[in-house]
């Protein structure tokens, strides 16, 4: 370029930065400049893929310990899949193992979790998933909700968001659901959706077209959670990984103000007078600061609720209809379907959780059979 462009100006939005008057032959053009370094280098997205990498692999496990065959015999779907078939469509129709295997594997069991000190559940349930549908559903959502973050903010923090907000959904889920089993990273997709919406809160002013983003990530949000109100889905843990990613979102995903560089990064000869001398605005800093305030109050009383064995719907008479509204279609009740079997000669009783009983005939019943029977009665 010539000696004429060191009197160029470049103008951002509001923002202008200008070359230094009457500088050195050998001096660098005026710069316009947004956060990071020069020439930044575009980041890989493998942690997500590590993520997803991690689910299907626990996946296939889980199928494997289900060994349908075994116990459901030739009602299995998919038999030619032999040891990796599905269970009855009847019993799951998601494509995937019995309840039974789910809670071998580590789902979140609220009885356990609380009686038998098995803390643990609250991490090993999100790397399980109850089907083929389950699983792909959630997996194409990481991959197109999370490549993208963790190109823009790298893998720790793109990783944080996505572990915390799945705890927290698991948390959130155990606090009102205790009669159920829940299992799956839906918690940890609906926190990088909730991430989204504060960086996009906490960065605002750098943005074009900030409206239409807002208008349009919330309603992809609102249709997401309006999903969670039918049966069977856990939408608890859909709203604590939310809510955790929301907050997490203003600690984690600030970007600089536009303006501000690095004075390292500068070259050489350049005006610092006319550079953005704080890194964050005020606003990043508060938010920021109540969120972090916020996750910590919310996840010590909810830690400590949940391990006292407090139902938090005692607390909320309306909160269940956050999870399932019911309708003249479907009823809401997620109860784990078991049945307590008392066996005599020529027969045998049934007893499911509701203390409803019926006998049946002894003849040519196997345990899949009686299994059957078991969800056909307790339905």
């Amino acid at each position: 370029m010539g000696a004429s462009s060191y009197m160029d100006i470049e103008r951002r939005g509001s923002r202008t930065i200008h070359p230094m008057q009457n500088p050195p032959p050998m001096a660098a053009p005026a710069v316009a400049y947004y956060g990071g370094r020069f020439n930044r280098r575009s980041r890989g997205a493998w942690i997500i893929i590590l993520f997803v990498v991690v689910n299907i692999a626990v996946f296939i496990v889980t199928m494997f310990v289900n060994d349908c065959p075994k116990d459901s015999g030739s009602s299995c779907t998919l038999r030619f899949l032999g040891r990796f078939s599905f269970q009855p469509l009847r019993e799951n129709p998601l494509f995937g193992p019995s309840s039974h295997t789910l809670q071998k594997m580590g789902a979140l069991v609220w009885d356990k979790m609380i009686h038998e000190h098995q803390g643990w559940r609250l991490i090993t349930c999100i790397w399980l998933h109850a089907g083929v549908v389950h699983i792909l559903a959630n997996m194409l959502s990481l991959l197109f909700i999370g490549v993208r973050l963790e190109q823009e903010f790298g893998f720790v923090r793109i990783g944080i968001v996505y572990l915390v907000s799945a705890f927290g959904g698991s948390v959130m889920s155990a606090l009102f659901i205790q009669n159920g089993v829940s299992v799956g990273a839906s918690g940890a997709l609906f926190g990088l959706l909730g991430a989204m919406l504060s960086e996009l809160i906490t960065n605002w002013t750098i943005y074009a077209n900030k409206f239409a983003a807002l208008l349009t990530l919330i309603f992809i949000i609102v249709v997401n959670l309006a999903f969670g109100l039918l049966p069977h889905v856990d939408n608890f843990a859909h709203l604590g990984g939310f809510i955790s990613g929301f907050l997490l979102g203003f600690v984690f995903l600030v970007r600089p103000q536009f303006g501000w560089v690095r004075l390292k990064d500068l070259p050489p000869g350049y005006d610092t007078n006319s550079v953005v001398k704080s890194k964050y605005m005020a606003y990043q800093y508060i938010l920021g600061l109540l969120a972090l305030i916020l996750l910590i109050i919310g996840y010590t009383v909810g830690l400590v609720m949940l391990f006292r064995g407090e139902n938090a719907n005692k607390h909320c008479s309306w909160c269940h209809y956050l999870d399932c509204v019911p309708t003249s279609r479907w009823s809401c009740d997620n109860r784990v379907i078991s049945c307590q079997e008392l066996a005599s000669d020529n027969s045998f009783t049934l007893t499911c959780n509701d203390g409803k009983t019926k006998i049946y005939s002894m003849s040519n019943v196997t345990e899949a059979s009686k299994k059957e029977l078991c969800i056909q009665q307790c339905s």
